[in-house]
Formats: structure tokens, C-alpha cells, sequence
């Protein structure tokens, strides 16, 4: 009897074994090389192949440095391979972290853009983009009442024409997010962005509980294939230090069970755009800052004639039985 638990127990050991190796072998499978970044990073000199580096970034032996914990910095990274597979996802392994205790930013972003390597005010790459941007913002700008804190994560998909507005911390065009408590963690940091069927799902791990927590999930998102994956932070007035220590970027299998549509070539799209928050403006773009345009002074002579109107006397008229008119006043 004895010898028969021994036996079914080094079954069951073994099936579990077999099991865990077929998955991770299926998941070592799906990682695409060519836009996965891990340590050790160089290659010949100073290289990294298949990544280009712009701006301030700076690359070490265990992270990759977008921006140092100075003011007014950029810097970025970006695989220098198309995308060209349907469904996917990455995680990206980072850190957030500085000197600053009650005052720090601005922040960094993933991309899967189209046009790379071009420094920007937006977290350090070019406004208008073509594509998707998740953003990790650590400041808020916003002048009028948010409702969230910040670490706040949220996600643009944008066809060229629109602006990311810094001032309203993008919620005019943003399609979703969530807080995050990611910055100046001691333990290791990571948000997971999924793109499968034009369903945006992003998720972090930002807990040390070593598992997924969902951040927001998007129907309807249409992206193309062929953009490029990318990070990129900005420094300020404000600052931190903005470090990515891996981007693995595995394929994924569509849920549909028969997916035999070809890959979406037309301009990134949302179906769903999130409720745009109240803005107080800066007094320097404000109704009476800069020169009185023409417009301006019309507004202004006309509320003018309406003070005057209402303030002032205003006569109505009776006629008299002596075919006079007697003025009386209104109030």
C-alpha cells in the first residue's frame, strides 16, 4: 500500500512538474525577442541592439536611466523593429523614485507609436502622436478639481489631431485610468498593457503581491500594426528619476475562435473617450489677458449697454386723457 501512495504521488509530482514546464516553455514561446529588452543591456560599445536612445537617457548595468532626478530633462528609448502581430502584450519592469517628498514629476509613457525618437513635451516624446500612449504621471497640473489623487495611469489613442493638454493632465482626451501608488517603492515595479481583439486592458503590479491588479479595461480600440514600442519620460520645475528595467513584449492568440480578419491598417481609434473634468484656466489664459482683440471689445461694450439698461431709468408710456404722455419709472 505503501509503495502504491509513493507511486501516485510521483505521478502527480510529475505532472505538475511537466505542466509547469510546458507552460513557461509556451510563454517563452510567444516573447518576441526583437522587442524585449532585458539586462545585460550593450551589446558592442555602447549600443544596445535593436533599441535607439534619445535625449538624456543614460544606460547602466541594471536599469535604463530616461531621466536623472535633475530639472527640464528628457530622454527615451525605442525599439528600432515594427510591431507587426495582432494581439499582444508588454510588461514593462520600472522605477519611479527621487529625492523630492511632497513635490516630484512629471512622469514617463509606453508607447506603440508611429513616429519614434522625437523628443516632446509630452513625457518626453512629440504631441499630436499617432497611436497609443499610457501614462504614468506622478504631478498633477490640473488648475480645477480632480477626482483622483496622483500617481495617476491613463491611456490616449491618438490619429495626429489631437492635443495632449498638460495643464488638464490629458483627461480632455483621455479613454481611461486609475490611481497608482508606483513611486519610490523598495521593492520592484511593473504595469502590464494588453492588446487583443481591439480590447485595451492594462494592469499593474506595484503591491509586491507578485500578481496582476486590473488599472482599466477599453472596447473598441483600433490600432494598426507596423508602430513602434517606446518609453519616454520628461523632468520640469520638478524631478525624479525615470528608470525602466525590462520591456518583454510577448504575442498573444486571439479569443475569438476564428479570427481570419486581417490586420487593421487605418489610423488608431477609440469608440470611448472618458467624461471631461471641470478646468479652472491660469490667469494668463484668462478672457482679459493678452491684447483686447476686436471681438473682445465688442462683448465688452455690449454687456456695457445691458448694465446700462437695466441699472438706468427705463420709461413705459401711458397715454393721458388730455392726449399727453406720462412718463412713469420701472424698476
Amino acid at each position: 500500500m505503501d509503495v502504491c501512495r509513493w507511486q501516485i504521488s510521483w505521478i502527480v509530482g510529475l505532472l505538475l512538474f511537466l505542466s509547469y514546464v510546458i507552460g513557461d516553455f509556451d510563454k517563452r514561446d510567444y516573447l518576441k525577442r526583437e522587442h524585449t529588452l532585458v539586462k545585460p543591456y550593450s551589446g558592442s560599445g555602447f549600443s544596445v541592439p535593436l533599441w535607439d536612445f534619445v535625449g538624456t537617457t543614460m544606460v547602466t548595468n541594471n536599469y535604463v536611466r530616461l531621466t536623472p532626478d535633475y530639472q527640464s530633462r528628457q530622454g527615451g528609448i525605442w525599439n528600432t523593429m515594427p510591431l507587426m502581430v495582432k494581439n499582444w502584450e508588454l510588461h514593462v519592469h520600472f522605477k519611479v523614485h527621487g529625492s523630492g517628498k511632497n513635490l516630484f514629476g512629471d512622469g514617463f509613457a509606453v508607447w506603440y507609436a508611429r513616429d519614434r525618437n522625437q523628443l516632446g513635451p509630452v513625457f518626453g516624446n512629440k504631441d499630436f502622436f499617432v497611436g497609443l500612449g499610457i501614462f504614468l504621471d506622478t504631478y498633477s497640473n490640473h488648475n480645477g478639481p480632480h477626482n483622483h489623487e496622483h500617481p495617476y495611469i491613463s491611456a490616449m489613442v491618438n490619429n495626429g489631431t489631437l492635443h495632449y493638454d498638460h495643464d488638464r493632465d490629458g483627461t480632455h482626451t483621455e479613454i481611461a485610468g486609475c490611481e497608482a501608488k508606483f513611486r519610490n517603492k523598495e521593492y520592484d515595479t511593473y504595469v502590464a498593457i494588453r492588446y487583443q481583439d481591439e480590447t485595451l486592458k492594462v494592469s499593474t503590479d506595484i503591491d509586491n503581491e507578485g500578481k496582476w491588479k486590473e488599472c482599466f479595461i477599453v472596447h473598441g480600440v483600433k490600432l494598426p500594426i507596423g508602430y513602434y514600442i517606446g518609453a519616454t519620460a520628461a523632468t520640469g520645475e520638478l524631478a525624479d528619476n525615470h528608470d525602466i528595467i525590462s520591456m518583454k513584449l510577448y504575442e498573444l492568440e486571439s479569443l475569438k475562435k476564428e479570427d481570419d480578419t486581417a490586420a487593421y491598417q487605418g489610423l488608431p481609434s477609440a469608440q470611448f473617450f472618458a467624461s471631461p473634468r471641470d478646468h479652472i484656466e491660469d490667469p494668463k489664459g484668462g478672457f482679459t489677458s493678452g491684447s483686447m482683440s476686436g471681438w473682445k471689445v465688442f462683448i465688452i461694450i455690449i454687456i456695457a449697454i445691458i448694465g446700462l439698461a437695466v441699472c438706468g431709468v427705463v420709461g413705459y408710456v401711458v397715454f393721458n386723457k388730455d392726449g399727453g404722455y406720462n412718463s412713469k419709472r420701472f424698476y
